[in-house]
């Protein structure tokens, strides 16, 4: 019986990074008392996603045809993080004057509305959005949560090329 063990590895990895990614964000959160905007919201979802196709990926073993689909379901959360971070930083970028209104959180909008405008209601963003409370190394967190997603997409296209 043979095993190969590096698509387990690498899906394992993607999986340790996003479950990383989440605990900083909501120990940024709770512990340093940064609230997340609405699009901050959707990012921690995408890595979300990230996470549940490596786990797959990871628990299943990934031999066959299979380890494509579960980096399908990597690559559909990284796409949805890259679009959800160049989004943000777009709208960091703004001039004051063209920033959009503050909204309500993404909490009340589930709440009030369906998830499908709730979700296109935040992606739109606002004024919130556009602060800047946090940086490191002189990058804002959507560009780090950006260089994420590219990084773990990366990972997870080297493990799909492994046979």
């Amino acid at each position: 019986m043979n095993i190969n063990l590096f698509p387990r590895t690498g899906f394992a990895v993607v999986m340790a990074l996003c479950l990383a990614l989440l605990g900083y964000g909501y120990y940024s959160q709770y512990a340093l008392g940064f609230e997340p905007c609405p699009l901050c919201i959707l990012q921690r979802g995408a890595f979300f996603v990230m996470a549940l196709g490596a786990l797959l990926g990871l628990v299943h073993g990934s031999r066959g045809g299979w380890r494509w689909v579960h980096g399908a379901v990597v690559f559909a959360g990284g796409v949805w993080g890259l679009a959800t971070a160049g989004r943000h930083l777009w709208l960091q970028s703004l001039p004051a004057d063209q920033v959009p209104e503050c909204g309500p959180g993404f909490d009340f909008m589930v709440e009030y509305f369906s998830l499908g405008e709730a979700i296109a209601s935040a992606f739109t963003g606002s004024g919130e959005c556009a602060e800047v409370d946090w940086s490191f190394l002189g990058l804002a967190m959507p560009a780090w949560t950006l260089i994420w997603y590219v990084v773990l997409m990366l990972i997870t296209a080297l493990t799909l090329r492994k046979k």
